[in-house]
């Protein structure tokens, strides 16, 4: 996803853009090329996120749309107060990109799991977020987002993600969820880099006779409610599937309109526990020990 997202910023300056890429001492090797190629649109303040946020501010109020890069619990955690003033409050059109969502960066430990920065962020008023599935979801991401009045964060993966789109998909806009199959009697809502997941978990329900429906929430905020409405409407069963912890994510968001709307539909959330890693590991490693595979996904689907 991260080179997924250097191609569309590429891409946005070739046509003229007005874009300013920020970042807090990361992205080396991923930004090489990009910043040899447009050096006055890459600026790398160090490690200081609080400072990076304040910059992009004042960028936006010069009429730049500004992209900050970090990795998530930095670019979003520890420069909080900043996002809420500075851009939250003044509703300036800053992206906050975030890399390596969930636990893609398993074998750093707990103070690199991006496990509740969907909460974090959702909860800040003006900010819109949005969590690409694959590389071909980042790159519609990026463009869709210049078209934002307010601030907005991106949360990304980070190299290797399976590709589920063969081309930017048609119909993509923020805030809309994009369908990927058509189904019946139960519903599979996935957000973020848990998409290949969730089409192994349709795979598998399809193998054992059901006929699921499939989209990439894409959007956590603002939610599609419209769509989860009609979903219910057809749907006995609607399963939500994130690499973030239960409280505060997308299964949180779906609820609520489910509460909201007095849906008649029977709600399956799949995520992360509220706790922390205490052990390093890999990111399929972590999937297995919170049951979050295709065949344990599955399996509980069906009980």
């Amino acid at each position: 996803m991260r080179l997924a997202l250097v191609k569309a910023l590429t891409e946005l300056i070739e046509r003229g853009e007005d874009l300013q890429v920020l970042t807090a001492d990361t992205g080396f090797h991923v930004f090489d090329e990009f910043q040899q190629r447009f050096p006055d649109r890459f600026l790398n303040v160090g490690i200081s996120e609080a400072a990076m946020i304040g910059l992009a501010a004042g960028l936006a109020h010069e009429g730049k749309q500004v992209f900050c890069y970090g990795i998530v619990p930095f670019v979003t955690l520890r420069c909080l107060e900043q996002t809420r003033v500075d851009l939250c409050y003044g509703g300036l059109p800053v992206k906050v990109v975030g890399v390596g969502g969930g636990l893609t960066y398993g074998p750093a430990g707990a103070t690199h799991h991006a496990i509740e920065d969907i909460a974090v962020m959702t909860a800040l008023p003006n900010m819109t977020v949005v969590c690409p599935g694959d590389p071909a979801e980042t790159e519609s991401a990026v463009g869709a987002s210049l078209g934002l009045a307010g601030p907005c964060y991106l949360r990304i993966g980070k190299t290797g993600e399976k590709v589920i789109h063969t081309a930017r998909p048609a119909g993509f806009a923020i805030g809309k969820a994009l369908r990927l199959r058509a189904g019946r009697g139960v519903a599979v809502i996935s957000t973020g880099n848990m998409l290949a997941t969730a089409v192994e978990v349709c795979d598998l329900l399809a193998e054992r006779g059901l006929t699921p429906e499939l989209v990439s929430m894409h959007t956590v905020k603002p939610l599609d409610r419209e769509w989860i409405c009609q979903a219910a409407a057809r749907c006995e069963t609607l399963v939500t599937i994130e690499e973030h912890c239960l409280t505060g994510g997308l299964g949180s968001s779906v609820a609520g309109v489910v509460v909201d709307e007095t849906l008649d539909v029977r709600l399956q959330r799949f995520g992360l526990p509220d706790e922390y890693a205490h052990e390093a590991g890999s990111q399929d490693y972590f999937r297995r020990k919170y049951g979050l595979t295709a065949a344990q996904i599955a399996d509980r689907i069906e009980t």
